[in-house]
């Protein structure tokens, strides 16, 4: 492999992190902001005004042909046949053992026409994933490096984005997208986002994610809108109960016990994985992904030991202090019989064991 190959890759955005003094670090091969200076604050100015996330890093994936709709439908355990043109939904590529291969979001542009949105450090798996599973009349392109993707999120990200966009943002409901023009250029944009908070995403051919970061933040400041990277984004996703691949989700845990169960729709027929999860359904779950507060001093992080009545029950997938709750809180697999409300627990914090507790998720539920 040479220098060059081995050098993490840049988003379009690039060139604005480093003016506006990002710090910047290796994220799933990509060099991307972790914070433009303060995460607690960009956390918070996303809760109370907006932010802008550059989330180019992400792999897109289109799927046409005669056959699309029953290669998604046999790879995906939510039913794809329910989309209506202009309309995503949340949904997994699940292994035989119903397990992640990946999460992902479906997008119908058409009749028989997909776009699927994937995670950046999984792109060449899960493309080699459906490629090698997909029969038929079907396309399959890699389009990866083709856009730039950026989210507006927060209360105020309608007000912001509505005057540069000639999309109806007020007729758009959650999980619905449409074709347009943002700042002059053409764009998807689509109302979803990993912060808990309303907002939209903007894609965007990847030669012009410069200039449209550049207009959004522009034409936005006024508004409080405020670059964000990916230390924040992180604690928004988790106050709001977010799953987070390679943490939360993987390929040792299924579906139904990542408390994801909502995406699995049973009538809808065969799909990979299925058999597994009919089975595990049946006999219930051994372990249940929940959230927990820390009783005792201390922050739980990704990977901290977590025992129930003095035995080993698994790692903390995530784990964090919540800027917006002022608590420290996280995600944990726990046996199933140990997954109730109030139900405490320890974590072992750098050598001591500190007291937690479950409780509802999501930890943050923004009001309407």
């Amino acid at each position: 492999m040479s220098d060059t190959e081995s050098l993490p890759k840049r988003t379009s955005l690039y060139p604005l992190h480093k003016e506006l003094g990002a710090r910047l670090v290796d994220f799933a091969g990509w060099e991307m902001p972790v914070d433009f200076g303060g995460v607690v604050e960009e956390h918070l100015n996303v809760r109370s005004h907006a932010g802008l996330f550059d989330v180019s890093h992400m792999g897109e994936f289109l799927v046409e042909g005669k056959d699309a709709e029953v290669v998604i439908q046999g790879l995906t355990p939510n039913d794809v046949s329910r989309l209506a043109d202009g309309q995503a939904h949340y949904s997994a590529l699940t292994s035989e053992t119903g397990c992640f291969i990946d999460d992902i979001l479906v997008y119908r542009r058409a009749e028989n026409r997909y776009l699927i949105v994937v995670n950046a450090s999984n792109i060449d798996k899960d493309f080699a994933w459906i490629e090698s599973r997909a029969e038929g009349e079907v396309e399959l392109t890699n389009a990866s490096d083709d856009y730039a993707l950026m989210a507006v999120q927060g209360p105020r990200a309608q007000a912001i984005l509505a005057p540069l966009t000639d999309v109806d943002l007020a007729a758009m409901k959650y999980y619905r997208f449409a074709d347009g023009e943002v700042l002059g250029e053409k764009a998807i944009v689509s109302r979803t986002g990993y912060t808990g908070e309303d907002g939209f995403e903007v894609m965007v051919a990847s030669e012009l994610g410069e200039k449209i970061a550049r207009g959004l933040l522009d034409k936005g400041a006024a508004q409080g809108l405020k670059p964000v990277g990916l230390a924040a984004r992180d604690t928004l996703r988790l106050e709001a109960k977010m799953a987070l691949y390679g943490n939360d989700i993987d390929d040792e845990h299924t579906v139904l016990e990542a408390d994801l169960g909502w995406i699995v729709k049973w009538k809808k027929g065969e799909f990979v994985g299925r058999d597994a999860l009919a089975k595990q359904k049946e006999q219930g779950a051994p372990r249940k992904l929940v959230g927990f507060e820390m009783v005792d001093r201390g922050i739980a992080r990704h990977g901290y030991p977590a025992f129930v009545d003095g035995r080993s029950t698994g790692l903390v997938t995530s784990g964090s202090f919540a800027p917006y709750l002022k608590k420290n809180i996280g995600l944990v697999y726990l046996p199933a019989d140990t997954c109730q409300e109030g139900t405490e627990f320890e974590v072992e914090i750098r050598g001591r064991r500190a007291a937690a507790r479950v409780v509802p998720t999501p930890f943050y539920k923004r009001e309407k």
